[in-house]
């Protein structure tokens, strides 16, 4: 399965919130493997890549913070100048939108971890798989695979 399960919170934008949600998460043994915080107001909407999904959402219900998950996919593409471009070409011939997207650096590898969330995330799927972009599953990416877990 190429698709990854993603937690997704509305947090305050007060002084000590990310602080009390990522330290809940280490304290019940909950590793971060990407992250993606926007500001939209009076709120943040945090997107969280962790190690144990459904462990996190149940965390995070508990703290009274609504988690939602969805789906995302992950593309590991070469750190250099274009390679972003050369994966959305084929995306945008397709017409397929990134809602949104988000990505993080793997140094010893050189090697960027894109996050997508597309309008369709099967079909671009399909698409960079005919393109020959590397995806990444979940053990690959760290995260338990807990398939009772509803969207």
């Amino acid at each position: 399965m190429k698709k990854l399960k993603q937690i997704v919170v509305s947090i305050e934008n007060s002084p000590g919130r990310l602080f009390e949600v990522t330290n809940a998460l280490g304290n019940a043994g909950i590793n971060l493997r990407a992250l993606n915080l926007v500001d939209t107001g009076a709120f943040g909407q945090l997107r969280l890549l962790v190690s144990d999904v459904a462990k996190a959402r149940q965390l995070l219900m508990e703290m009274q913070i609504p988690a939602m998950v969805n789906e995302v996919i992950a593309a590991e593409i070469k750190d250099r100048p274009g390679q972003l471009a050369n994966v959305l070409k084929p995306i945008l011939d397709a017409n397929i939108s990134v809602v949104f997207m988000y990505a993080f650096l793997r140094q010893s590898q050189e090697r960027a971890v894109m996050i997508f969330r597309f309008s369709d995330n099967d079909k671009a799927i399909a698409v960079m798989q005919e393109n020959g972009v590397n995806l990444l599953n979940a053990e690959q990416f760290g995260i338990l695979v807990n398939s009772d877990l509803d969207s």
